[in-house]
């Protein structure tokens, strides 16, 4: 791929990411409650603009994944220890330019570690962060390394397995185990995408025989032998290296966006309920203040409109006052339908429940009240459901959502805590 394109890919990705985290339609609720993510997207933008790259070694405790980025570069960078995870945080160093990016090699924990559930998750967080995995085995793949494996695919990383001590092995038994790792793998990982390397040889035994016959013998450490690796990370990233950034910042920017609009939807559930508790106590207490017969309860409907109305905006469906009128209108007229002219009586027969004989006047204008508080509370969750469905009642039209909404409520519960307040409302 030209550098032309993988630049082209690299610019399009930024400015993506910035409409994303800049977008002047997102409620301040939602951008206060992804503030995390955000930074992870700025991060991301810096690392695209700088050039930068991550190359990320994963796998099991002791696979020598330290060791094998240290043979990459030449020198001790990396902790290596012989106790089952000596790398319990992340690590990184920059490893070398490739064109006009710098590549930067990240260590990782191991994903069996005891008690590692936090490393695990740290590890995985590394790697879907980086433009090209770096999969460390030291045999055939175990259970849990194939799970990771699949796992690390399904994120569509780049992503080579590296067979690691592989000095241990003849000849022959090597090429058998790296034909039996392309086997599992097949489906996941091209042929090529799979390759051995010796990070840290074992020491071996040398017997050296003199002109004179003498024998001597020392334990040599033979020379790390990572070429293949290192001749294949170097291909990849010099010829597709931006757009795999832009593609890893990418796929961050899509699972982000989907956050998004799942955080948008609770934030705005929770913010259309509070307001819809808000005006049914409001009209709660006004009736309470001013006792109104049942049949005119209807002219307390202004409340109700004006709380159609402040839903609209919430959804950022925003509606005229008229067409707010005839939501509330559809709506009343369902529960008409559904409960018949009889259901405000038993609706405040239930508000009434549990008064003695000789009602107060203080105590019959909080059952009126709290009738007034049901109407509005059942309104604005009707108006709810129509809004969050993008203005539309759906495929099972008006009644039967109201229906449902019905169905789902507490109404003794509602009837009781409205009535409790609002009298304490009245008292005050």
């Amino acid at each position: 791929m030209t550098g032309d394109t993988q630049q082209r890919h690299l610019t399009q990705t930024v400015d993506s990411l910035r409409a994303l985290i800049e977008d002047p339609a997102l409620p301040a609720e939602v951008r206060r409650a992804l503030e995390p993510e955000f930074a992870e997207v700025e991060r991301l933008i810096a690392k695209l603009e700088q050039g930068e790259l991550h190359v990320a070694v994963f796998g099991r405790v002791s696979v020598g994944k330290s060791a094998l980025l240290n043979a990459l570069t030449g020198s001790a960078r990396f902790s290596v220890g012989v106790l089952h995870g000596t790398t319990t945080t992340r690590e990184s160093a920059q490893w070398q330019r490739i064109g006009d990016s710098g590549v930067h090699l990240i260590d990782t924990p191991g994903i069996n570690e005891i008690d590692g559930a936090e490393r695990e998750r740290l590890a995985r967080h590394v790697a879907a962060r980086s433009d090209l995995v770096i999969f460390v085995v030291d045999g055939d793949l175990t259970a849990s390394e194939a799970q990771a494996l699949r796992e690390l695919t399904q994120t569509r990383r780049p992503l080579l397995l590296v067979l690691n001590k592989a000095d241990r092995y003849t000849r022959g038994e090597r090429d058998a185990l790296l034909a039996r790792l392309r086997e599992h793998t097949a489906g996941l990982l091209r042929a090529d995408q799979v390759l051995a390397a010796s990070a840290l040889p074992a020491q071996r035994r040398v017997i050296r025989i003199a002109a004179d016959g003498s024998e001597s013998e020392t334990l040599e450490t033979p020379a790390s032998d990572v070429a293949e690796l290192r001749s294949r990370m170097y291909e990849l990233l010099a010829s597709e290296g931006k757009t795999l950034a832009a593609l890893n910042a990418g796929l961050f920017a899509g699972r982000l966006s989907d956050e998004v609009g799942r955080r948008l939807t609770e934030v705005r559930a929770d913010v259309a309920d509070q307001l819809i508790r808000n005006y049914a106590l409001g009209k709660g207490v006004a009736v309470g203040m001013n006792p109104l017969p049942l049949a005119d309860l209807a002219a307390a409907a202004g409340l109700d409109v004006a709380l159609v109305m402040h839903l609209g905006h919430v959804y950022g469906l925003p509606l005229t006052k008229a067409e707010a009128g005839e939501l509330v209108l559809r709506i009343a007229a369902q529960i008409a339908l559904l409960m018949g002219a009889i259901w405000g009586v038993n609706v405040l027969a239930s508000a009434l429940k549990g008064i003695s004989v000789g009602l107060s006047t203080a105590l019959t204008a909080g059952a009126q009240g709290a009738l007034a508080y049901f109407s509005t509370y059942l309104t604005g969750r009707a108006a709810q459901a129509y809004l969050a469905n993008g203005k539309s009642w759906g495929e099972k039209g008006p009644k039967r959502v109201v229906e449902e909404i019905l169905g789902s409520l507490d109404r003794d519960s509602i009837l009781k805590d409205a009535r409790a307040e609002i009298l304490a409302r009245l008292k005050a």
